[in-house]
């Protein structure tokens, strides 16, 4: 049974690539509600277990539960939004344009456009060319168009790789600002010092979970000064 507070939940979840276990029966709860960073070098995993819970990747065994559905199914289509490293938005259309396209595809209420552009502070850009836009404005965008349909859970895969200290700090606003509207947030990354932003986190090292908690309870657990030493002192652990 899906636990009363969890928006994923995942039993037993086998992935693997060829003859390679990349998942090897992974358990985990993402909380409704709450920011959850999850964090791990490259190639740990990070990116098959979003598949996994977006529903595109194949897997070999156990079960992953969305918002109460199987993941991938056609009733989550509308209730979970995912947005790529790459901004997922037309760059010869300027933001108005591109916001437009994408409301009429999800079939999104006139007055949804205004509200997402609020939401991510692009008000004043609506008529400027996305490719002429910076990586973080960019993302900004990418994230309004996948707010068009106002899920219930957004998949963010690295969505601060690239921008400076002061585009992060607003992207990170804005995501605390969509959990206290409601929405849940799964946000993948490898930058460890953005881990303490997180309400919940989940470090990820070799496809296995090494700690599921809040950064507060991961640093007095391990008495670490900082996330990344927390993490060191868990993976030299678990060996």
């Amino acid at each position: 049974m899906l636990p009363a507070d969890a928006a994923v939940s995942i039993r037993g979840l086998d992935v693997r690539r060829g003859r390679r276990l990349v998942l090897p029966g992974l358990s985990l709860d993402i909380r409704r509600g709450a920011v959850t960073g999850l964090l791990g070098p490259s190639g740990s995993g990070k990116s098959t277990l979003i598949r996994a819970i977006i529903g595109v990747q194949i897997v070999a065994r156990g079960r992953v539960t969305v918002l109460g559905e199987r993941a991938g199914t056609a009733g989550l289509q509308r209730r979970v939004a995912y947005v790529t490293q790459a901004p997922s938005v037309y760059g010869d259309l300027t933001v108005r344009e591109n916001l437009a396209y994408f409301a009429r595809v999800l079939a999104a209420p006139d007055d949804r456009i205004g509200e997402v552009v609020a939401l991510v502070s692009l008000g004043d850009r609506m008529g400027q060319v996305v490719g002429t836009m910076s990586g973080g404005e960019r993302s900004r965008v990418s994230l309004a168009v996948a707010l068009l349909g106002d899920p219930e859970l957004l998949v963010l895969d690295e969505p601060t790789v690239g921008l400076d200290p002061v585009l992060r700090e607003d992207l990170w606003a804005t995501f605390h600002d969509l959990t206290a509207a409601g929405k849940t947030l799964l946000v993948s990354t490898h930058v460890m010092d953005e881990a303490q932003r997180c309400d919940e986190l989940v470090l990820i090292r070799e496809g296995r979970i090494v700690a599921a908690e809040t950064p507060q309870a991961l640093l007095a657990r391990t008495g670490a000064d900082d996330v990344e030493h927390a993490f060191i002192a868990l993976a030299r652990a678990a060996r």
